[in-house]
């Protein structure tokens, strides 16, 4: 079985209680109804439809070691807040008080499709990222230029 991909930019609203509305095309992809969300790089969140965390998480335990303080770090920063979250029957879901402090979640949300994850941004920190990258941006776009189209 093929399996789907996400893409997209969705611009959403984390509410009061930190629920955030995933988008019905996104939650059609989703094989159930839950998601793993863990810390991102760069101060966003990763979500995972849950066997491709189980891909992620065995690929990253296998490549440790827990005597590298290297490993150590990422084990803790990636693989420790790691936290399975069903989505509600409203398509909402629950994004934990450690990992909204983290990304700095508030209100206005960028939620981003990229393949076989989702990103989940603050909007101000997201647009920020884009105005800071954008020369780089460039630099790793002609870094690409062996891909035939």
């Amino acid at each position: 079985m093929e399996k789907s991909v996400f893409s997209g930019e969705y611009n959403n609203t984390l509410d009061e209680k930190g629920r955030i509305m995933f988008p019905a095309k996104l939650r059609c992809l989703l094989p159930g109804s839950q998601v793993v969300i863990t810390r991102g790089i760069d101060r966003c969140l990763w979500i995972f439809p849950p066997e491709e965390w189980a891909l992620l998480s065995e690929k990253v335990m296998q490549s440790a070691s827990l005597f590298q303080a290297n490993s150590r770090l990422v084990l803790r920063r990636l693989i420790a807040p790691a936290q399975e979250i069903d989505i509600d029957k409203a398509g909402r879901v629950s994004i934990p008080q450690s990992l909204r402090e983290y990304a700095q979640l508030e209100k206005d949300c960028v939620l981003l499709g990229i393949n076989r994850y989702l990103e989940l941004w603050n909007a101000d920190e997201y647009r920020a990222y884009l105005e800071g990258s954008e020369a780089d941006f460039h630099q790793a776009s002609e870094d690409l230029g062996l891909i035939r189209f």
